[in-house]
């Protein structure tokens, strides 16, 4: 592979799973009505994995280890699993955008805790990026922070911020497997495992006493999010797999900016002077994240 092309590649992936991530938010609007959180998770991440499993036999790529399989199926389910429902947890007590902009720490907890656990070298371009998106993040998002419930906000931003935490850890300690393994195997036990988690929570709320009644726009919606999961999740392991945690994370602010263009295109919200204001702010972060050290993991 040419040294440019191996410098892009791995952003562009990232930047794909930031994308996926808005998409799938203005898609599981129309279909939020119609299920818990939890099992339209569910349902998401086993159309994800049955999008994944034929790639992975057909590949032959090489079986993980026995040693690894429950570490790499205890990171899926802290990826996919309880970070959903701490996310979900939290949107119960304080509103969308507010829990938007906590989950938009996500990137700067990556890089402490790499630097932390000496998986990255803390840089001025890489700092100044992630603060840049941060705040980018916040001045469009900023205008919709609503008043959360009174007296229990705290514990909605202590689980969206415990979420973000776990996306965090979740996303360096793949690392050493996804040195070890292809991304495709990673990701289909990962996923896997998450289905399986997120389907005993469900059994909690009675998904599997009747059959699921969705609409077509719900069933459209149900297929878009899932087939979009199960690729944006093998991108974001490959990305992961060829330079650091905190290039990668950073792309996730692209997703509350992606969903509010779809959401004005699709669904005739309104562009904002604060979305667009937000959204050249985070360009310039993703460009001072990703300026220096593409030739090297640092």
């Amino acid at each position: 592979m040419a040294p440019w092309l191996h410098a892009i590649l791995p952003p562009l992936a990232a930047a794909a799973t930031g994308v996926q991530v808005g998409a799938a938010m203005v898609a599981t609007r129309v279909v939020i009505e119609e299920a818990t959180p939890v099992s339209l998770a569910m349902l998401r991440y086993a159309i994800g994995f049955l999008c994944l499993l034929p790639a992975v036999a057909l590949t032959g790529q090489v079986k993980i280890a026995r040693r690894d399989l429950v570490p790499v199926a205890l990171l899926g389910i802290g990826q996919f699993g309880i970070l959903v429902v701490l996310l979900n947890y939290g949107l119960k007590f304080i509103p969308s955008a507010r829990a938007a902009l906590i989950f938009a720490v996500f990137p700067l907890l990556t890089l402490l805790l790499s630097v932390a656990l000496r998986q990255e070298r803390m840089t001025l371009a890489k700092t100044l990026g992630v603060l840049l998106t941060l705040a980018g993040v916040g001045v469009a998002l900023g205008e919709r922070l609503d008043t959360a419930r009174p007296g229990q906000f705290w514990i909605g931003d202590a689980a969206v911020f415990a979420s973000a935490l776990t996306g965090a850890l979740c996303s360096i300690l793949y690392r050493p497997y996804l040195k070890k393994y292809p991304a495709l195997p990673v990701s289909a036990c990962a996923m896997l495992a998450s289905v399986i988690f997120l389907a005993l929570v469900s059994a909690t709320e009675g998904f599997f006493l009747a059959i699921p009644q969705f609409t077509v726009a719900g069933w459209l919606a149900i297929a878009f999010i899932g087939a979009s999961s199960g690729i944006g999740y093998f991108l974001w392991l490959w990305a992961l797999a060829h330079t650091t945690p905190t290039r990668v994370t950073i792309f996730l602010s692209l997703s509350p900016l992606t969903a509010a263009g779809l959401g004005a295109m699709l669904l005739g919200e309104p562009v904002t002077i604060n979305i667009v204001a937000g959204s050249l702010c985070v360009a310039a972060g993703l460009w001072f994240a990703n300026a220096s050290g593409t030739k090297r993991h640092n």
